[in-house]
């Protein structure tokens, strides 16, 4: 089972993603929660994080930021990123995949969805 890093400035957007893991059967050992970037790092440095769930447009550090300081250390480097967001620039969606994140969801998604891009990370 894994630890699982929501990471999204709308607390409410975190539960939703949080129920939808559940109903997707995906089975998860703990679920820890960051506002932002900067507030991820913290919370990947004091935790055992297995997989990260990141939305992009973020204040204080974006998604891409986090994504870019976690790939820069040699602890995080390979640690799986998935993206969900509303977020559809092209540019962007590319850059992520530069980065090496796992998969990217747009908001609004399903629990099958996500069942799947979980899967697809952490397989």
């Amino acid at each position: 089972m894994m630890n699982i890093l929501i990471v999204d400035d709308s607390a409410t957007m975190r539960k939703i993603i949080l129920r939808t893991i559940r109903q997707s059967g995906y089975a998860v050992d703990d679920v820890l929660e960051a506002g932002n970037g900067k507030e991820a790092l913290e919370v990947v440095k004091n935790n055992k994080v297995d997989l990260i769930l990141t939305d992009i447009n973020m204040p204080e550090m974006d998604g891409l930021e986090l994504i870019e300081v976690l790939r820069a250390s040699p602890e995080t480097q390979n640690m799986p990123i998935l993206v969900i967001s509303t977020e559809g620039a092209e540019d962007i969606i590319e850059k992520a995949k530069i980065l090496g994140v796992k998969g990217f969801v747009r908001k609004p998604f399903t629990p099958e969805k996500i069942g799947e891009a979980l899967k697809q990370a952490a397989g």
